[in-house]
């Protein structure tokens, strides 16, 4: 019997928008212990699924679909509604412009925040340290605050960090969609040199062909539900089907 690195049992995810405007300090006071002018949204309904440690499972759907919302309850960087589960075995790190990366923090201090983060010891993130900044092509920017990073240079420090520090887990999303090809093709090389060291990969991509060509499984969302969960190419076959026009 496989060994699961993902459960999630009737998972769901609403959020609260405040529509009313508010100019005043008062204002926002009384607003905040007053959810009369609030409306409700829900970005995930639901959702039960599986996934295999080491395996490559795909999550597709167009925007607004809810699905950087239910990789970010799978990593957790969300907390899903009361009475869903999500049972998570071995470390993880989700990819995503940097998220869960502080931003007033230098390189340098993220890479030791985020190893520690990852289960490392200091010892450890020290002898990774010059190969993590090397591959994110990072050498002039280690003690720059990364608010100044563009969109590429967060990406390339988030992904070194997790392929070099060892998540067991790693979140993708979208994660190919920024940089130059240079590093994409690095990226890439690396990335299936870890899905045969049998590390499990959630990847969100609108890259239909990446998803056909590195995941078996994939669930299919539609406004925030399973429409399907199953094979990536039937998948990818039901929603090129469903957007054709």
């Amino acid at each position: 019997m496989s060994e699961k690195a993902l459960i999630l049992k009737n998972v769901s995810k609403t959020f609260y928008i405040n529509d009313k405007k508010v100019d005043t300090f008062k204002e926002r006071l009384f607003n905040s212990m007053s959810n009369r002018n609030s409306r409700s949204f829900k970005a995930v309904e639901n959702i039960s699924l599986e996934i295999e440690r080491g395996e490559n499972f795909g999550v597709i759907g167009r925007n607004g679909s809810g699905k950087s919302t239910l990789v970010k309850l799978m990593s957790g960087a969300f907390v899903p509604d009361m009475g869903g589960e999500i049972q998570k075995n071995g470390t993880s790190m989700l990819l995503n412009l940097g998220v869960g990366m502080s931003h007033e923090l230098t390189a340098r201090q993220n890479v030791y925040v985020s190893g520690s983060a990852l289960g490392l010891k200091i010892k450890e993130i020290e002898q990774l340290f010059d190969k993590i900044i090397e591959f994110a092509e990072l050498e002039d920017f280690v003690d720059s605050k990364v608010k100044y990073f563009s969109s590429g240079m967060i990406q390339r420090l988030s992904f070194a960090i997790a392929t070099n520090a060892g998540a067991d887990i790693m979140f993708l999303d979208e994660v190919f969609a920024v940089g130059d090809a240079k590093f994409k093709k690095k990226a890439i090389d690396v990335m299936e040199k870890s899905w045969i060291d049998g590390r499990t990969i959630i990847m969100v991509s609108h890259s239909l062909t990446n998803i056909s060509k590195y995941c078996k499984r994939a669930v299919y969302l539609k406004k925030g539900k399973v429409a399907y969960l199953g094979d990536a190419k039937e998948a990818i076959k039901l929603y090129n089907e469903d957007n054709a026009n």
